[in-house]
């Protein structure tokens, strides 16, 4: 067997399963398996694949017909511009939540030092991006989940910011260290009777504590704006992720906690999608 016949049996398992993206599946799973990128492959196709190897691309085809994330199946994603160790306890890292540290490094972009906050930091993709591109910030995550924190120290140590990041194990409502400039999270939003429509890849693989937002879908949101409204400085930045139909809901419970908008910035699709708010 060749790199080119077991993909093209991947493609055409895929394809019957009714996977997307078949074929590009098929040579990312392929590029774990042999550890080398997808330009090798695509050039050596008539390379011979040996025993243990089809065996273990087999495996991983009959995991991503079961639903499983390419992400958890590599056990990693790219993000803004650098690449997160991912597994089963963290959410995906999604293109739309670049917006975050977009605005983040638009908003501060002559800001040298400053010291913020990640409430829910899962992988660190959002925290980290941004003490990437800004050396003088120092950044603090929470959360719930022990194995966030885990797989966060991990990243933070690949990606050299150990050194400007302090984690702690906490939920929002009981978090009170230090003040900060900037708080930014990318909370669970999503209607708890909602949940059953999503991708099968999402409610099957991902952790409902990073999506589920209860029966309103702002139940997370509110506790955080709550807490935020604590831990701010006055005239702190206050940058949220809230879905599509969030807006007007969102934008109430800022104001009842002393929050003036600042704008609500739209996704590729043109949907609202991040919330900033300053503390007055």
């Amino acid at each position: 067997m060749n790199l080119g016949l077991a993909l093209n049996e991947a493609n055409n398992e895929l394809k019957k399963g009714k996977v997307n993206s078949p074929l590009l599946d098929s040579e990312i799973l392929m590029s774990k398996v042999i550890s080398k990128d997808r330009k090798y492959i695509i050039l050596n196709l008539d390379e011979k694949l040996n025993k243990k190897n089809y065996i273990d691309f087999k495996s991983l085809i009959e995991e991503r017909l079961k639903g499983k994330p390419i992400a958890y199946l590599i056990g990693k994603k790219n993000f803004w511009k650098n690449e997160f160790i991912v597994n089963e306890n963290v959410l995906i890292p999604r293109p739309d939540t670049e917006l975050i540290v977009e605005q983040v490094l638009k908003i501060f972009r002559n800001k040298l030092r400053m010291n913020f906050l990640e409430i829910g930091i899962g992988s660190g993709c959002i925290i980290m991006s941004i003490l990437k591109e800004k050396k003088g910030f120092l950044g603090t995550g929470i959360d719930l989940d022990e194995e966030c924190i885990k797989l966060s120290k991990i990243n933070a140590k690949r990606l050299g910011v150990s050194n400007r990041i302090k984690f702690f194990k906490s939920d929002v409502d009981n978090f009170s260290y230090g003040k900060y400039d900037l708080i930014i999270s990318n909370p669970p939003y999503i209607k708890k009777l909602d949940l059953k429509n999503l991708d099968r890849d999402v409610i099957d693989f991902e952790p409902k504590l990073a999506l589920d937002g209860g029966l309103e879908g702002t139940s997370e949101i509110r506790k955080i704006i709550n807490r935020s409204s604590e831990l701010i400085k006055k005239k702190g930045k206050l940058v949220l992720e809230i879905a599509h139909d969030q807006k007007n809901e969102v934008i109430k419970i800022l104001r009842t906690k002393n929050f003036y908008i600042n704008n609500v910035v739209k996704d590729l699709a043109k949907k609202n999608r991040c919330i900033i708010s300053t503390k007055i």
